[in-house]
C-alpha cells in the first residue's frame, strides 16, 4: 500500500469529527464528559446507614460537581450528615434513616466551557416489612360458597415469596379447588367441610434480606348443609351442595387491560368460583396461541415469557362446569420504553463558521417526547435563528466558538427516559503533536510493530509518513487512526531506522521522528517432547531456543507445570535442575506428571512450547477381594475393586490359588480375565482347601497381589476329565506304546485315583482289551504290523468314574517296505531335465505309513570321452503317493542309470530294476575368449577360445558382424558367416568399410544349435591408407583369471621389428603430442544403434573387457606382448607420424581400436556431450563406466 498517494499520506478527516473519532487531549480546553456514574436504582435496606454515589467526569479545565434531587438544587440538610465532593463528584448521604434520602437524583459536572449531566439516579429504601397488627373475624360459610382469604404481604425487597401454611408449618394443600392467586390470596372455589380449621396463615419471604414474616392466623368455619326435612333422623346425613354456574373470583369484571414492556413476562390469571368445582380453557381471539405459551396452577395461570409485538392481542379464559361457564376477555398491550434508534448522538469538533446538526433519533411506544437542555439548561429556538430546534434535531448555523458546550438529548416516556451528552467544540487549531518526539520502538521479525504518532488539530490534519526522505510504501505497511498510528505488519531487519510524521492543516504543521530497532524473533527450535517414564527414574525435558544478541541481558527460559512456575533451588535435595535448555527431574513419582510449559522470554517477544510427562507405574494391588458360591461350591465367583493403574491402562487381572493338600504355600495361575473385568467365575477342583488372591497388569509389569481371601473348601467328587493327547506309537513292528498327558493332583477330585486302558483291533475285534493301571504308560506286545487300533483310557477315583471317552484310533509299530516300484519308465524332455513314471507298490507291502518315492540316478559317462567313467550319483525324494515326476539337473550328452524305491518311517525299500539312458546334444556356452585385431583398413582379424562346456560336439561357428551408424544410432547392415571345424579358433573379415564401427557377434554351434553370443566391438578405424594396428584385449574367464592376447599384428613390415625403427618413431611420437591428441579425441567418437545386445548383456561384457583391462598378465611373455604392440605402414618408407592412431598409451592402458567401446546403455544414460557433429565426446571428457579406462594425463610412450 502507498502512505500519501505515490509520496507521502493524505488522510483528511470531515470538518466535522463524530465522537467516535473525537479524543480531545487533556492539553486542549474543553467542555466536561461524564465518564462514570452509579446507575440507578439504589437499593437501600433497612440495616444500611451510608450510602455512596459516584459522578466522574473528565474536562480542562477539571469540571466541579453538583447534585439535584427531584428536579431541585440539592442542598445538604445536615453538614455532617451528606458530604458532597465537589472536585471528585462523590456523593456520600449517612443516616440513621435513610427513607429521608429517597428521590431521583442528577449529578452536574461543570467547567467554564459547558456543563455535563448524568440520567436519573433513583434512590429506594426500604424498612423491615411487617404485616399489619389486626383482628381477624372468622369466616363462616357454607358448604359449596367460595372463600377468599386475604394475604395482602407488605413490600419489600424484591424477590418476594408467599406461601399458606398452618402454625406448625404444614403446607396448605392446594389443588384445582383451592389455590393461592398471583396477588397471594388463597381462592377456594367452593368450600367443604373438611377446609374448616383455626390457623390458616400467610408467610411473605424476602430472601435477599433473609427475613420471613407471618400474618396473624384465619379462622374458617363451613357449615354443613341439612336437608329439607331436618328431623333426628336425618340430622348427620351428608348433603350436596347444589350446583352453582362459575363465576370469577380473580380478575372482576368482564375485560381487563394488560399493559406491559417488551421482554417482560406476560401473567394472565382466572381463578373460578362454582360448585362442581369449573376447569379453566384459554384462547387467543383471532389467531393461534404461541407455542411460548406455559399453563400453570391447573391451567388458572397463562405465562408468556419475554412478550414481543405479536404476543399483543384479546385472550379469553373460559370457567365452566356442568351449571355453565364464564368468561373474562384481557387485552395485552405490549409496550417500549425509549431507545436510540442506532446510537446515541455523537460530540462533535468542527471549525468556526460551519453548521453543526445534532440528531436525537429515539423509539419507544408510547412516541417518546425529547427534551433539549444546553449546558443543563433547556432551551428553544434561538431569538437571532442561529439556532433552530426541530423536534429530534438541532441546527447551529454559521457557529462561533461560543457555541461550544454540553448539549443533552434527553427522551422520556411512561416507562423510562433516556439522556444522551452531546459535546460541541468549536475550533480553529494548528496540528498539535502529542507522541515524544525521537520515540525508540524495538520490534522483532515477523511480528507486527504500530508506531504513534498523535496529532490533535481543528481541522484535522493530513498526516504523511516517511522514512530515509522517502515516502513509505509496500503492503507490510498499514495506516490506521487516521494516519496516527503506522503499522508493520511483517516486520524485517530492513525496516529498521527513522520514520518521520509530518501533521499539517490550514492552521500549520508539525512533525516527530520515530527510531524503530527490528531484532531477531525469539523462538523455541527443538520444543520438549511428550515423555513417558517410570517412577524412580530421571526425566528430561528439552526445550532448545534462539534469540537476538541484543536481547540476552533480557532472556530467560522459564518452565511451568500446570501454569505453575516450578522452583528451582541449587540445593542438593533438590529434584528440579536445569542444565542449559534441559530441565531434569530426578527420581520422578506420580506427582510429577502434568503438563510442562517452556516459556522463552525476552523484553520484546516470547515463544512457549507444551508436553505432557506420564509417570507410569505397576498397578496396586486390588481390594475387598469377595467370594461367592453360584449352583454348588466348586462352581465360584470372585470379585474385587481394581486399585489405580498408575497411568497405563490395566491389560489383564491374574487370579492365583493356593490350597494346602498337595503343595501348601505355593501359589499357582488359575484364571486371567481383561483388564476391564473386575470379576472371574470360577471352576474349582474338588477336595481341595483353597484360597485366592489377584494382582494386576500393565505395560510396566505386574504390580502386588492383593490380599487373600479366606479359606474355601471344595468336597471331593468324581474326575472332571479323561487323560488328553494320547499318543500311539510302535517303536518294534510287533509292540505298540499308549501314552497319554496324566492328570495333575489336583485335578484327582478325591482319593483312590487310576486309569483304565481299553484297546482293540479296529474292524477285526468287538469287545475291547482292559486294564487298570497308575502310569501315564501302557506296552502292549505281540501286535500285527501296523495295524489300526481302537483306544480309550478312563480316569476313575473312589468317588467315581470319569465322563466317557471318545476313542481315538492309532496304529501298530512299522517295518520298512517289502516291494520296489516297477515298469520303470524314463522320458527325456530336454537337456537336462526327465519325466520318470511307475507303477506304484501295493499298500500292504509298505507297511506303515507311506513317506514317498525317491528316484536315484547316476550319470556313468559324458559321450564326449566314454572311455572316463564318472559314477557321479544325485538322488530326490518326493513325498506322498505317486506315479510319475519329473526330474531336474542332469547334464546334455551323458550316459545315466536311474532307479526307484518306496519309504516310510522305519525306512526305505528295496530299488526298482535300473533304467539305463542317454540325454541329447545340448547347446554349447558362451565362447570365453573374443578379440579383434586391425590388420588393414577393410580387415579385422578375430580370434576366440572355445567355451568352457561344449555340451556335445561342436560342429563350428556362427559370426554375425554389424555395421553400426554411430549418429543415427541403428544397425546400418548386418551379415553372417557360419564357421566349420571344431577347431577353428580365429578368422579374418575382409572387405569392410574404413572408418566405421563394427559389433562381432560370435556363437559356438553342435548338431543341437548355437549357443549364446559372445560380443566384440572394434572400428576400421585409420584416418590415411598405409597404417596398420591391431591390440589383442583378453576378456574375462570364469574364475577371475587372466587370458593372454591370443591376436598378433601382421607381419607385412618387417622394419617393426628393429629397435632402432621403434625408438625413432617413439620419438617423433613424443614430439607430435599434439597432433596425437587430436587424432585420439576423434577415434573415439562413438554412438548407439539399434539391435544391440540388452543392458544387462552390454554392462556384462563391457565390464569383462574392463576387468581384464585392468587385471595385471600372469607371466612376463603375455606383459611383453601387452607391451610391445605396434603400428606397420603399407610402404617401405620412413614417414612421420601424422595423424596416425594411438595403438598404446603405456601406464594408462587406454586402447586403440581393437578395444571394445561403451555399450548401449552406456549412450543411453543423459548429460552426455557431443560435438558440433553430433559425435560423441562424453568417453573419455568426464563420465566413467565402472571399470572403464582413465584419460591419459600427460604424454605417454608410443610403441612404434
Amino acid at each position: 500500500m502507498t502512505l500519501a498517494g505515490s509520496l507521502s499520506l493524505r488522510l483528511l478527516l470531515a470538518l466535522t469529527t463524530m465522537a467516535s473519532g473525537l479524543n480531545i487531549p487533556l492539553e486542549v480546553e474543553q467542555p466536561p464528559t461524564i465518564i462514570t456514574y452509579t446507575s440507578g436504582p439504589i437499593i437501600v435496606l433497612h440495616f444500611d446507614t451510608a450510602i455512596t454515589v459516584k459522578c466522574k467526569a473528565r474536562g480542562n479545565p477539571p469540571p466541579e460537581y453538583r447534585w439535584e434531587k427531584d428536579g431541585q438544587a440539592f442542598v445538604p440538610p445536615n453538614f455532617q450528615t451528606i458530604r458532597a465532593n465537589q472536585t471528585k463528584g462523590l456523593l456520600v448521604l449517612q443516616s440513621e434513616d435513610m427513607s429521608e434520602f429517597e428521590g431521583k437524583y442528577r449529578c452536574y459536572a461543570s467547567n467554564k466551557l459547558g456543563t455535563a449531566m448524568t440520567n436519573e439516579i433513583e434512590i429506594k429504601a426500604f424498612s423491615i416489612p411487617k404485616f399489619p397488627k389486626e383482628t381477624l373475624s372468622p369466616i363462616v360459610v357454607s358448604e359449596g360458597e367460595p372463600i377468599t382469604l386475604k394475604c395482602n404481604p407488605p413490600e419489600g425487597v424484591a424477590p418476594r415469596l408467599i406461601y399458606w401454611m398452618t402454625v406448625d408449618l404444614q403446607h396448605i394443600e392446594q389443588n384445582e379447588r383451592v389455590s393461592m392467586g398471583t396477588d397471594g390470596n388463597l381462592y377456594f372455589s367452593n368450600a367443604l367441610k373438611n377446609d374448616s380449621r383455626q390457623d390458616y396463615g400467610c408467610f411473605a419471604a424476602f430472601n435477599r434480606i433473609r427475613t420471613i414474616v407471618q400474618k396473624n392466623a384465619m379462622v374458617v368455619v363451613v357449615k354443613r348443609l341439612k336437608p329439607a326435612n331436618d328431623s333426628s333422623e336425618s340430622s348427620h346425613t351428608p348433603v350436596a351442595p347444589p350446583a352453582r354456574i362459575p363465576s370469577l373470583l380473580l380478575p372482576s369484571g368482564v375485560q381487563t387491560e394488560k399493559v406491559l414492556l417488551k421482554g417482560e413476562d406476560l401473567q394472565l390469571e382466572c381463578i373460578p368460583e362454582g360448585f362442581p368445582t369449573p376447569s379453566v380453557k384459554w384462547m387467543k381471539m383471532g389467531e393461534v396461541m404461541s407455542p411460548r405459551v406455559k399453563f400453570n396452577n391447573y391451567n388458572k395461570l397463562l405465562s408468556l415469557s419475554a412478550v414481543e409485538e405479536s404476543d399483543e392481542g384479546k385472550y379469553m379464559c373460559t370457567a365452566e362446569n356442568s351449571a355453565g361457564k364464564a368468561v373474562h376477555y384481557f387485552d395485552v398491550i405490549v409496550e417500549e420504553p425509549p431507545k436510540w434508534l442506532t446510537e446515541p448522538p455523537q460530540s462533535q469538533l468542527t471549525v468556526i463558521g460551519s453548521d453543526v446538526h445534532i440528531k436525537c433519533s429515539v423509539s419507544g411506544k408510547p412516541q417518546p417526547a425529547i427534551t433539549w437542555r444546553r449546558n443543563g439548561v433547556m432551551f428553544r429556538d434561538d431569538p437571532d435563528k442561529r439556532m433552530q430546534v426541530f423536534d429530534d434535531t438541532v441546527i447551529l448555523f454559521n457557529a462561533k466558538a461560543e457555541d461550544s458546550g454540553v448539549y443533552q438529548c434527553e427522551a422520556s416516556n411512561r416507562h423510562g427516559n433516556i439522556l444522551a451528552n452531546v459535546n460541541i467544540v468549536i475550533m480553529n487549531m494548528a496540528p498539535l503533536i502529542l507522541t515524544e518526539n525521537n520515540q525508540e520502538y524495538a520490534a522483532v521479525v515477523g511480528k507486527e510493530i504500530t508506531m504513534n504518532c498523535s496529532v490533535f488539530s481543528s481541522p484535522p490534519s493530513s498526516i504523511s509518513w516517511t522514512k530515509d526522505e522517502k515516502a513509505i510504501e509496500g503492503e507490510g505497511f498499514l495506516a490506521f487512526e487516521s494516519g496516527q498510528s503506522l503499522k508493520i505488519i511483517n516486520a524485517e531487519k530492513g525496516d529498521s531506522g527513522k520514520y518521520i510524521c509530518v501533521a499539517s492543516n490550514m492552521e500549520g504543521s508539525s512533525a516527530v521522528t520515530a527510531v524503530l530497532d527490528v531484532k531477531d524473533a525469539t523462538k523455541i527450535v527443538g520444543p520438549p517432547q511428550n515423555t513417558q517414564v517410570d517412577s524412580g527414574k530421571l526425566a528430561k525435558l528439552m526445550c532448545k531456543t534462539e534469540y537476538d544478541a541484543s536481547l540476552q541481558d533480557t532472556f530467560e527460559l522459564v518452565w511451568r507445570k500446570e501454569n505453575k512456575e516450578i522452583p528451582l533451588s541449587s540445593e542438593k535435595n533438590s529434584r528440579y535442575s536445569v542444565k542449559g535448555a534441559m530441565l531434569e527431574i530426578m527420581n520422578v513419582n506420580l506427582s510429577d506428571q502434568g503438563t510442562y510449559t517452556c516459556t522463552a522470554r525476552t523484553s520484546l517477544d516470547e515463544d512457549s512450547a507444551t508436553a505432557v510427562l506420564t509417570v507410569r507405574d505397576v498397578p496396586d494391588a486390588p481390594i475387598k477381594l469377595d467370594l461367592s458360591e453360584l449352583d454348588s461350591p466348586r462352581n465360584v465367583v470372585l470379585s474385587w475393586i481394581p486399585g489405580s493403574d498408575h497411568n497405563s491402562t490395566v491389560t489383564e487381572f491374574v487370579v492365583e490359588y493356593e490350597e494346602n493338600r498337595w503343595e501348601p504355600g505355593r501359589w499357582k495361575e488359575l484364571q486371567r480375565v481383561t483388564g476391564n473385568q473386575a470379576t472371574a467365575e470360577l471352576k474349582l477342583y474338588g477336595n481341595l482347601n483353597y484360597q485366592f488372591r489377584v494382582y494386576a497388569v500393565n505395560a510396566i509389569g505386574p504390580g502386588p497381589p492383593s490380599e487373600p481371601t479366606e479359606r474355601h473348601k471344595t468336597p471331593p467328587a468324581a474326575p472332571d476329565r479323561n487323560p488328553e493327547n494320547i499318543k500311539i506309537q510302535g517303536h518294534h513292528p510287533h509292540q505298540m506304546e499308549i501314552s497319554w498327558e496324566p492328570l495333575s493332583p489336583v485335578e484327582r477330585n478325591g482319593p483312590g485315583f487310576e486309569y483304565k486302558v481299553k484297546y482293540r483291533q479296529l474292524g477285526v475285534e468287538d469287545s475291547f482289551t482292559e486294564h487298570m493301571v497308575n502310569r501315564s504308560v501302557f506296552l502292549v506286545n505281540n501286535t500285527p504290523t501296523f495295524v489300526p487300533y481302537e483306544i480309550k483310557i478312563l480316569s476313575r477315583n473312589s468317588y467315581g468314574w470319569g465322563p466317557e471317552p471318545k476313542p481315538v484310533t492309532g496304529y501298530s509299530g512299522e517295518d520298512v517296505p517289502t516291494a520296489a516300484p516297477r515298469d520303470i519308465a524314463v522320458e527325456v524332455i530336454n537337456t537336462t531335465v526327465l519325466r520318470v513314471s511307475w507303477t506304484p507298490v501295493p499298500p500292504a507291502t509298505v507297511r506303515g505309513r507311506l513317506g514317498g518315492y525317491n528316484v536315484h540316478w547316476v550319470r556313468r559317462r559324458s559321450l564326449l570321452n566314454p572311455d572316463k567313467i564318472l559314477d557321479l550319483s544325485h538322488s530326490m525324494s518326493f513325498s506322498g503317493n505317486r506315479s510319475h515326476v519329473i526330474v531336474p539337473g542332469l547334464e546334455p550328452f551323458s550316459e545315466y542309470k536311474l532307479t526307484v524305491y518306496v519309504f516310510n518311517k522305519k525306512g526305505n525299500g528295496p530299488k526298482s530294476d535300473p533304467v539305463t539312458f542317454n540325454t541329447p546334444e545340448g547347446v554349447p556356452e558362451q565362447v570365453t575368449v573374443l578379440t579383434s585385431s586391425i590388420i588393414q583398413r577393410d580387415s579385422v582379424r578375430l580370434e576366440w577360445a572355445q567355451p568352457s562346456k561344449s555340451n556335445g560336439i561342436l560342429t563350428g561357428y556362427l559370426l554375425q558382424y554389424h555395421l553400426i551408424n554411430e549418429t543415427a544410432l541403428e544397425v546400418i547392415d548386418s551379415k553372417e558367416i557360419n564357421i566349420t571345424g571344431a577347431d577353428t579358433n580365429h578368422w579374418t573379415l575382409q572387405g569392410l568399410k574404413g572408418d566405421s564401427l563394427y559389433r562381432f557377434d560370435l556363437r559356438a554351434c553342435t548338431r543341437a544349435g548355437c549357443g549364446p553370443p559372445q560380443a566384440e566391438e572394434s572400428r576400421t578405424d585409420f584416418p590415411e591408407p598405409g597404417y596398420n594396428c591391431s591390440l589383442s584385449v583378453p576378456s574375462s574367464i570364469s574364475g577371475n583369471s587372466t587370458h593372454p592376447p591370443l591376436g598378433a599384428a601382421s607381419q607385412e613390415s618387417s622394419f617393426s621389428t628393429h629397435g632402432w625403427m621403434i625408438g625413432t618413431m617413439c620419438a617423433v611420437a613424443l614430439l607430435t603430442l599434439v597432433v596425437v591428441i587430436a587424432c585420439f579425441l576423434r577415434k573415439n567418437k562413438g554412438g548407439k544403434y539399434a539391435g544391440t545386445p540388452s543392458p544387462q548383456r552390454q554392462e556384462k561384457l563391457a565390464m569383462e573387457k574392463v576387468k581384464e583391462k585392468e587385471e595385471p598378465h600372469s607371466d612376463t611373455e603375455s606383459q611383453k606382448m601387452n607391451d610391445d604392440t605396434f603400428c606397420d605402414y603399407s610402404d617401405s618408407d620412413e614417414k612421420p607420424l601424422k595423424g596416425g592412431s594411438l595403438c598404446s598409451l603405456k601406464g594408462d592402458d587406454a586402447t586403440g581400436d581393437s578395444v571394445s567401446r561403451y555399450t548401449l546403455g552406456d549412450y543411453a544414460d543423459g548429460g552426455r556431450e557431443f560435438n558440433e557433429d553430433g559425435s560423441f565426446i562424453g568417453e573419455y571428457s568426464g563420465h566413467r563406466h565402472r571399470g572403464s579406462v582413465s584419460e591419459p594425463n600427460g604424454p605417454s610412450l608410443v610403441n612404434v
